[in-house]
Formats: C-alpha cells, sequence, structure tokens
C-alpha cells in the first residue's frame, strides 16, 4: 500500500509530468554543450521567428516586390550569419527549415571544434571560458558567442596564450621574439 502524499509533495508532482518524452532540448544542449537553458530558448525563439516570417511571406503573390526584396535580404542575412548555404539554399523554403541546431552549429566552442583548435566541443569550451580564444582582436569568454561566416577566419588563439606558444612550438614557428 503506498502512504498518502503530503501537501509539499503534491505540489511538486504538479510541476513534473513523467509522461512527456520530449528529449529534445536536453539532447541538443548535451551536444552542443549549451550550460544555460536560456541560450537554447533564444535560439528556438530565432528559429521560430525565421520560420514565422518565412510563412507570412510565402503568403503573399510571388511577383510582389515587397516579397521578393525582403526574401532577398532574409537570404543574404541568414547566409551572412552561417545559417544558410548560399549556393545549394536560395528559395525561402529553405528559411522554414531552419532549427535551433543551425544557431547551435554557430557557437564559438563548435566551430572551433570544426576548425580543428580542439578536439571536443567540451574541450573547447572550457578553453573560451578561461579567455584563450579571441575572434578578430577582441578575447572571447563567452562560449554563447555566434561566429559570423565572416569572423569564421578570424577565430585565433590568444597572443599570450600558452597553448599558442606550445602550437608554435609544435609547428617549429615559434619566433624567438615570442618568448619574451
Amino acid at each position: 500500500m503506498v502512504r498518502k502524499l503530503k501537501h509539499h509533495e503534491k505540489k511538486l508532482l504538479k510541476k513534473v509530468d513523467f509522461m512527456n518524452k520530449n528529449l529534445r532540448p536536453a539532447e541538443i544542449m548535451h551536444r552542443y554543450h549549451i550550460q544555460q537553458r536560456e541560450d537554447y530558448t533564444k535560439y528556438c525563439r530565432l528559429a521560430g521567428k525565421v520560420t514565422k516570417l518565412t510563412a507570412l511571406l510565402r503568403d503573399l503573390d510571388p511577383k510582389d516586390p515587397i516579397r521578393v526584396a525582403t526574401s532577398k535580404h532574409l537570404l543574404l542575412k541568414l547566409h551572412g550569419i552561417g545559417l544558410l548555404n548560399k549556393e545549394t539554399d536560395t528559395e525561402l523554403s529553405s528559411c522554414a527549415r531552419l532549427t535551433t541546431s543551425s544557431f547551435c552549429k554557430r557557437r564559438l566552442p563548435v566551430v572551433m571544434t570544426r576548425l580543428k583548435m580542439a578536439q571536443t566541443v567540451k574541450e573547447a569550451v572550457r578553453l573560451v571560458e578561461q579567455g584563450h580564444v579571441r575572434v578578430g582582436p577582441t578575447t572571447i569568454t563567452d562560449p554563447a558567442y555566434l561566429v559570423t561566416r565572416q569572423r569564421e577566419d578570424f577565430v585565433t588563439w590568444v597572443d599570450n596564450s600558452k597553448i599558442k606558444r606550445h602550437v608554435s612550438t609544435y609547428n617549429d614557428t615559434l619566433d624567438d621574439f615570442d618568448l619574451m
């Protein structure tokens, strides 16, 4: 026989749904090593807004000048961020397929892993938080930083980082001036 639940236990059970099997957010947060749930919800909202805008544009007449101009601007913007591929995604239907994972793939630790600066996303997050990475002239310590397609080429190690020195020694490109 099971005992009767106390008042505070009933309140706690109201907040938990054991039948809901939606594990997708936890899976994405684990895969891309997202530490704050707010970041995930921001990416979900952004993807939802782009999808909603795409649906509104689809409702307009295909030859409407506003639809053509807005669609072109949206595609260029999403390509500039790095969410779409310019060669293959040239239609509005590609914007409707935009997912939360698309935004997560543009995070700095994931870009570092793709550029072979770190072996895993978790290691890349640790390096970013410790201040070993810069994008352009700015040192980045927030792993949620989204790297655009243009800034992707400027992801490097900080000048006084031990990791940069170690990589330069390994590649035999360490300058004597850097030793000072």
